[in-house]
């Protein structure tokens, strides 16, 4: 009884492994990835952010970045993106504490 239980085990152990040998293998120098055609886009992981004048905390607010409202991150400094809020027209500094790209992982 127990050469039957190994025979078994072995049976469905090797019936597991035959699609793993078979997946076909892609040639690195025809296949583009994905993920690399473009960054992802930057997103405000927040419910809202405040524009500043100035990359800093301390300086004047001039409006409120919000999680729906479309923008474009035009440069970075530090710890801080100069933003256009294209909902509203505002052109400011964001922190990156709340404005950042998301992170994906490529498989392929």
């Amino acid at each position: 009884m127990r050469t039957t239980r190994i025979a078994v085990g072995a049976a469905v152990l090797g019936a597991l492994a035959l699609p793993l040998v078979s997946i076909p293998t892609a040639s690195a120098a025809t296949t583009v990835s994905s993920c690399a055609a473009k960054p992802l886009p930057y997103t405000v992981h927040t419910k809202a952010v405040t524009i500043r004048s100035r990359a800093s905390a301390k300086a004047t607010a001039l409006g409120v970045l919000y999680r729906s409202h479309t923008f474009a991150v035009h440069k970075s400094s530090g710890n801080w993106h100069y933003i256009t809020d294209k909902t509203t027209g505002v052109k400011g500094w964001v922190s990156k504490t709340y404005v950042y790209r998301d992170v994906a992982m490529c498989l392929d």
